[in-house]
């Protein structure tokens, strides 16, 4: 019979699965308390970093649909626990792991498609959400400017070609 705390605690943890956009896999051994303190802030506000026993997030992972990131559960695993942008997520994972060779990005799951190392470290290589929508609304502007001077070249065209009409007969007369 399982014990009480533990069901609890794979309650916890699958609602933390369905609450999440992104889950991100880390091997932490040799990392002091300051450095994984320091990880955890450097999270703060757009991820939880958390350090949870293999055998219940593989149960917890199982029970929300997540079988494939229930087996890469292998070893010393912390989660990342991703609420806000994936993005931001992990590019602060990738820098942390620059500064502090212990720690080792093993993958992760988002949206339900299952990445390696290596895809997590391309995701940390996009720019922000924010600042692709700025990309995408300058485009958008600078396509609507050319399209503005398209239409008004011809009415503009027209005005100079009166002007040097009407300086022509000028000089003329």
């Amino acid at each position: 019979m399982a014990r009480p705390d533990k069901e609890a605690a794979v309650a916890e943890l699958a609602d933390r699965f369905r609450a999440c956009g992104a889950v991100l896999l880390t091997e932490y051994r040799g990392l002091t308390v300051a450095e994984l303190r320091t990880l955890r802030r450097s999270l703060a506000g757009n991820a939880e970093y958390a350090v949870v026993k293999n055998t219940l997030a593989a149960i917890a992972a199982r029970q929300v649909g997540l079988e494939a990131l229930a087996d890469d559960l292998t070893g010393p695993t912390a989660l990342t626990f991703v609420t806000g942008e994936p993005v931001e997520a992990a590019k602060a994972l990738r820098d942390f792991a620059k500064e502090n060779k212990n720690l080792v990005v093993k993958g992760g799951i988002m949206d339900g498609n299952v990445m390696d190392a290596a895809e997590v470290d391309r995701l940390a290589s996009l720019e922000s959400r924010e600042v692709l929508l700025a990309k995408a609304a300058g485009a958008v502007k600078a396509s609507l400017s050319k399209a503005a001077y398209l239409f008004a070249a011809p009415a503009s065209k027209a005005v100079r070609t009166v002007d040097a009409l009407r300086e022509k007969q000028e000089t003329a007369a």
